[in-house]
């Protein structure tokens, strides 16, 4: 059985433009996958808490020595990593705000980042632990950034799935969304398209 793993990091949660797109992809993939399963995670209506001093002193800390709420704190980070672990196909919905991610994805980052549980580090350099699973991002803009030096987000994401070991990444982007109508339309279109083209890869 095979499972996706569905995070959506729009501040408009299943509104974003970047949910809607996830959306469209995972309710295709599900028709293609009668006994997958999905497990969605909004991080809008489930945010996950910034990380500071006393969370990472506790992914620190060793077993024995933690306290009860250190433990708190890694039985949730464990959380978010056993559901991305369990995930064959994993689907970002990726807004882009102010020149960046959403903080909340970033903090995401954060706790699913950990030596020994998604990375280990060796003489040659840290290595992935999470690896034979595909990304597809969906990226949307309000304008124009794919392939120039504002684009801040593309490298970054795909660096860091590859760091945990998920090199088969796939961006759709959809920008020019604030620019017209006209061309937010031609640009959701691509992106349709784009959805129809991944999930009948997926689906062969």
């Amino acid at each position: 059985m095979k499972t996706l793993l569905q995070l959506n990091s729009s501040l408009f949660s299943n509104q974003g433009q970047s949910s809607l797109l996830a959306n469209k992809f995972v309710a295709a993939w599900q028709a293609d996958h009668a006994d997958g399963k999905v497990i969605v995670r909004d991080l809008a209506t489930s945010p996950i808490p910034h990380l500071d001093g006393e969370r990472f002193g506790a992914f620190l800390s060793k077993p024995e020595t933690r306290t009860a709420e250190q433990q708190a704190v890694v039985d949730f980070s464990d959380g978010l990593i056993n559901e991305l672990k369990s995930a064959d196909i994993v689907v970002l919905g990726l807004p882009f705000y102010n020149f960046g991610l959403p903080s909340v994805l970033k903090a995401y980052f954060d706790h699913i980042a950990r030596a020994g549980s998604t990375f280990k580090y060796t003489e040659q350099g840290p290595v992935g632990l999470l690896t034979g699973k595909k990304a597809v991002i969906f990226a949307t803009r309000g304008g124009k950034y794919a392939g120039t030096p504002a684009d801040t987000q593309t490298d970054y994401v795909r660096g860091f799935f590859g760091f945990l070991g998920i090199t088969d990444v796939e961006f759709v982007y959809a920008e020019g969304l604030n620019m017209g109508e006209e061309g937010k339309q031609a640009a959701l279109t691509q992106a349709h398209d784009k959805i129809a083209q991944l999930n009948l890869a997926l689906a062969a």
